[in-house]
Order: C-alpha cells, then sequence, then structure tokens
C-alpha cells in the first residue's frame, strides 16, 4: 500500500477524469452511449437553468423526472450534478464546484454535501502504487475507461506485478513513451469495455455482482471445468467474465498471457 497521495487521480489533467464516486457506472445502463447521452443533457440543463443556487431546485427536479435512475446497487448514490466539464467533453465532474461556477461552491446541496465531497478519496489513491497511477495518467485518454480502470485495483496491480514478475524490476512511467508498449498494454485495459467473455447482466461490474442492497464477490467455478484456479484469476473476475465451458476459459487465459508476452518481448527490445 502506498504513503497518502501526491495528487489526486479524480481530475489528474485537461484530457480525462474519474466520476466513478458519483454513481457514473452504478446506473442499470451504464454503457458508454447512453452515459454520453446522460452528461451532455445535464450539462446543457445546468448551463442553461443554474445562475445562481436559487436555480438548483429547478434543475435538480427537471433532471430526476427526465433521466432513468435505476441503478445496479442501491447503496451507491447517483449524483445528479455529475457532468461534463468541458465543451470537448474529455471531463466529467461536478457541476457545483466553484472552479465550474466563477468560485461559487454549490455543492452543500449534494446528498453528500460540500465536506465529503471536498475531502473523500477513493482506494485507488492509496492501494494502487505511485509508479502504476502515474502509468494510467500516461497512457489512458479516455474518461469511460479511465474511470473504470482507476477504480478496478486488481486488473491493474495483477498486471504490473505479472509483467514485473517477468521483466525483474517495476516498470517506470517513462517506459510508455514507447508507443509499442503503451498500445500493448492499451489493448488489455480496454478489455474492461470489449471483453469478449463479459458476462451481460447489468447487476455485474466487475468482480462484484450485485442484490438489492447488498453486494457479492463473484466467483468461477473452475471445477466444473476440470481445472485448479486459474492464476490469472483476479483479472478475470475483474473483467467480469462468465465461461460457458473449458474451451472459453483457456481462450480467455491465452489472450491474457499473449498480451503480456508481447509486452514483455517489446520491452526487452525497448531496453
Amino acid at each position: 500500500m502506498s504513503d497518502s497521495p501526491i495528487f489526486v487521480l479524480c481530475q489528474p489533467d485537461s484530457r480525462k477524469s474519474c466520476g466513478a464516486c458519483c454513481g457514473l457506472y452504478n446506473y442499470a445502463d451504464s454503457t458508454r452511449p447512453s452515459l454520453t447521452l446522460r452528461l451532455q443533457s445535464r450539462t446543457k440543463r445546468f448551463r442553461e437553468l443554474v445562475k445562481s443556487p436559487d436555480d438548483l431546485k429547478l434543475y435538480s427536479r427537471q433532471t430526476l423526472e427526465a433521466e432513468d435512475f435505476q441503478k445496479r446497487y442501491e447503496v451507491i448514490h447517483c449524483c445528479e450534478y455529475l457532468g461534463f466539464l468541458d465543451d470537448q467533453e474529455k471531463k466529467v465532474g461536478c457541476l457545483l464546484h466553484p472552479m465550474q461556477n466563477a468560485g461559487v461552491d454549490m455543492r452543500d446541496v449534494s446528498f453528500y454535501g460540500q465536506e465529503l465531497c471536498a475531502g473523500h478519496l477513493c482506494p485507488s489513491h492509496y492501494f494502487i502504487p505511485l509508479s502504476q497511477s502515474q502509468i494510467l495518467l500516461k497512457i489512458i485518454d479516455d474518461w469511460f475507461l479511465y474511470g473504470l480502470v482507476l477504480t478496478d485495483i486488481d486488473l491493474v496491480t495483477k498486471y504490473f506485478q505479472l509483467i514485473a514478475d517477468r521483466v525483474g524490476s517495476e516498470l517506470k512511467p517513462a517506459v510508455f513513451d514507447d508507443e509499442a508498449l503503451k498500445n500493448i498494454t492499451l489493448e488489455y485495459f480496454g478489455w474492461k469495455i470489449n471483453w469478449p467473455f463479459r458476462s451481460r447482466e447489468t447487476n455485474r461490474l466487475g468482480k462484484y455482482y450485485f442484490d438489492g442492497s447488498q453486494y457479492m464477490i463473484s466467483h468461477i467455478d473452475y471445477e466444473r471445468f476440470g481445472r485448479d484456479v486459474s492464476p490469472l484469476n483476479s483479472i478475470l473476475l475483474s473483467l467480469c467474465s462468465n465461461f460457458q465451458d473449458a474451451a472459453q476459459l483457456d481462450a480467455a487465459e491465452k489472450m491474457i498471457w499473449t498480451n503480456i508476452e508481447k509486452f514483455v518481448a517489446a520491452y526487452q527490445r525497448h531496453v
């Protein structure tokens, strides 16, 4: 576990940001097209309606009436004040934040309030090593993918651990100036979106599945396939895997090992 975080991963630069703590991925339909439309509509509505804190009730009422707020997990609040912060729609974040409102802080009207919103840091700040966080910042410039990857600690740390074991050292962020290494790693993290063995159940998110107000950690029935637990188990769960037979499991493991081997080969040429 790392020491206190040096920087905030939620809003790291002008190219991407993360809104997971605001419930961004907690909607039953959390696909990119659905979330993009949701954020676009909110941003437009907020800019048209909100000229002072007195206008927030109208904005909130219209947003709650216009949207489907069906959730994966009832305990996680989905904040209606999450929108796009820039005209290029690269950054998601709090529409109530003083940096969005000429210095006026309106976060007290939000579900969690100004104090918690300003002071909360997600577990990834503490459980993803600093060098690995910096790698993510260096290679991912897509808000949708960034939030999914940043908040999946197992997906990040296990991958870089497996590579470090093979090359004999921890990877440095500067290594990813090499375009080939960057693209190999992006292929892996892109599976968070397009993994071919992904469960399509709406109550699944990574290794978790939800039942109303409870959450459980999913598992893969390796015994059913005549297999021991895979050394890639934590990654397979993070990718929301659901296998129909042993052949699918074998194919999934091969995809991940091939990616790692490809990275190691390119790394050794690089150094």
